[in-house]
């Protein structure tokens, strides 16, 4: 088994390094896929990120308008109000 065949012996060394072969380039495609996916998600999280800043500032402009607008008024700010059960 030694001789000229190699460990693997009478000619299975071709066909295990077929399927080796075949492995690695499944799992280089696996790879490829979920690096473009991993890239693809990245960007998702960064627009879903810039939208959120620009969302929060946003909010915080109208919250600031609305306690103005309740001190123009001469009301207790919505904010400190107790709830209408207390």
């Amino acid at each position: 088994m030694l001789s000229g065949q190699g460990i693997i012996g009478r000619g299975g060394g071709r066909q295990a390094a077929e399927g080796n072969m075949d492995r690695i380039n499944r799992a280089e495609e696996q790879i490829a896929h979920l690096t473009r996916m991993v890239e693809d998600l990245s960007e998702v999280v960064v627009s879903q990120t810039r939208e959120i800043e620009r969302l929060s500032r946003r909010v915080g402009l109208l919250m600031e308008r609305e306690a103005e607008r309740q001190l123009d008024d001469g009301t207790i700010p919505l904010a400190d109000q107790r709830p209408p059960h207390w």
